[in-house]
């Protein structure tokens, strides 16, 4: 099955990575997992600008363990 989207630089993302070391790669997908999470607040925040930081943290809960839940 070929891919639909191009991806020029596929190629060089893959050397590159090949290229770290695994505590460099470890760092990395954490820097990417903390950016998903700011990512994930922020739209949260924008798209309901008026709760409490009690509820939105709540929702904020409730909505992550949805996003967990269809990893299984």
């Amino acid at each position: 099955m070929r891919d639909i989207k191009p991806r020029p630089n596929h190629k060089k993302y893959i050397q590159i990575l090949r290229q770290m070391t695994p505590e460099q790669r470890l760092m990395k997908a954490f820097e990417l997992s903390k950016f998903s999470k700011k990512l994930f607040i922020h739209g949260l925040r924008k798209r309901f600008p008026d709760l409490s930081e009690e509820k939105f943290h709540k929702l904020y809960l409730e909505r992550l363990k949805k996003c967990y839940n269809r990893n299984y």
